[in-house]
């Protein structure tokens, strides 16, 4: 079973370009890397398909050292004609393993440009590390993330109900529904293998085996790249311990009750963030932009997948009898999804959102999520409470030069208009959590409304 994935616009956009470089697709294992390009592949008239896992694939690179050889011999090997090259994919997977395949993508931009070229691989951060001469501004990138809510829609066959949920703004017909479809997703999150089991068999119980699979490969894999023993022993401890620190900011010493220093947690969690596996989400007290984050305040944990991360702290069954999950794990998992969602949508780059504070004495505040629209910078709250309870957003709103704010929770779409407790009138979209994924048309749709 194969999903359709957003991203394959940006693939088609791709191979129609007349300025088309080296794909390279980025992102941890087990988010469909592979099986989104050999669905692809399909579309060319010829595929040569690489996995440098294996030795014979591997071979081409080590045995030969100009891209006009290699090509020779890969079009032998794939009975292809030369005079085909331009309906030809090559698809280089796990392209991690031979930091000299990494090299050649240059190559192929410069040499063969009429031959379309992807790779694709896990841990990509850490060869890169071995290549003598990366091929900057000879390659280009894409991101694939676990499934996001427009995409598990299209997965579990409900078309209908992702055309509404791409409706802006969502008809209210369709709002029970699309909730009750959020919150299973929000219990199984992403990762297409836990999906696809979810679709065969309709029942939580089946998916343990699938979580355990996915996080001991990711533990196995970040392993192989750590230098010496005392640096597992601290990753271990930080893939153990960290969901249980979704609802806080952290700081790096002595991080999980251990004994280990900041330093230490810090390049621990550099690796992991390098893996895809854990980000650490820093917050701005800029209002206006571009953002500058600020490294020297406490960060967020920011996970691949929620999914796994309700598995490890064993909350599932929990959340399945919930009405409103705003109050799942302290009501770290909403406002935790939401983030992943936003991040799903950045194909092209590997931007990292930013959450706001402003840590003064006796007047501490922090937004959720900041959104840049133009030439504003637009906060967004997550959680269920009354319009009156949105402290931190009324600061933000008070020292703003604009009157726009979103607030993200379990009800129905609405717009208000309301005042801070500093007198200052502004306008607040109540948006559902399921519609995080729309959230740059639904802010573009909001600002131009007359109100």
């Amino acid at each position: 079973m194969s999903f359709k994935r957003n991203i394959e616009t940006y693939l088609n956009n791709w191979k129609l370009s007349d300025n088309r470089k080296p794909l390279i697709i980025r992102g941890a294992r087990q988010v469909g890397k592979t099986t989104l390009i050999r669905s692809f592949a399909k579309t060319y008239r010829h595929a040569i398909i690489l996995n440098l896992e294996k030795v014979n694939d591997r071979r081409y690179f080590e045995n030969f050292d100009d891209v006009q050889t290699i090509l020779e011999a890969l079009l032998l090997a794939n009975n292809i004609p030369s005079s085909d090259i331009a309906d030809t994919l090559l698809f280089i997977d796990e392209i991690q393993e031979s930091p000299k395949a990494i090299q050649v993508l240059r190559y192929f931009y410069e040499e063969v440009p009429g031959l379309h070229v992807i790779s694709a691989g896990s841990l990509l951060e850490f060869a890169m590390r071995r290549v003598n001469s990366f091929p900057v501004g000879r390659v280009e990138f894409l991101y694939l993330y676990p499934l996001n809510f427009q995409e598990y829609l299209e997965a579990t066959g409900k078309q209908e109900l992702l055309k509404y949920l791409n409706s802006v703004p969502v008809k209210p017909v369709a709002h029970q529904l699309l909730m009750d479809a959020f919150h299973r997703y929000a219990i199984i999150g992403g990762m297409p293998e836990v999906i696809k089991r979810d679709v065969q068999h309709q029942n939580l119980s089946d998916l343990p085996r699938t979580y355990e699979s996915i996080w001991a490969t990711y533990k196995n894999d970040v392993e192989k790249y750590t230098s010496n023993d005392t640096e597992r022993k601290i990753i271990k401890h930080l893939m153990d311990t960290a969901p249980l620190y979704l609802d806080e900011r952290i700081k790096f010493q002595g991080f999980g009750n251990s004994n280990y220093r900041s330093r230490e947690v810090g390049e621990a969690f550099r690796t992991l963030e390098d893996a895809k596996i854990i980000r650490l989400i820093y917050p701005t007290t800029d209002m206006v932009p571009p953002l500058k984050t600020d490294l020297k305040k406490s960060p967020r944990l920011q996970f691949l997948d929620t999914g796994l991360v309700n598995y490890s702290l064993g909350i599932q069954l929990e959340m399945l009898a919930m009405n409103d999950l705003n109050s799942a794990y302290k009501g770290a998992v909403i406002p935790h999804l939401v983030t992943q969602e936003l991040i799903s949508i950045q194909s092209i780059s590997a931007h990292k959102p930013n959450f706001w504070v402003r840590e003064k004495s006796q007047s501490n505040a922090e937004v959720d999520l900041l959104y840049s629209h133009q030439n504003m910078i637009i906060p967004i709250e997550i959680k269920s409470g009354s319009t009156g309870s949105l402290k931190s957003l009324h600061q933000f709103i008070n020292a703003s030069d604009h009157h726009y704010a979103v607030r993200m929770y379990g009800g129905s779409f609405n717009i208000e208009k309301a005042v801070t407790p500093g007198k200052k009138p502004y306008i607040l979209m109540n948006l559902p959590y399921y519609a995080a994924t729309c959230l740059p048309a639904y802010i573009a749709w909001f600002v131009q409304q007359e109100l």
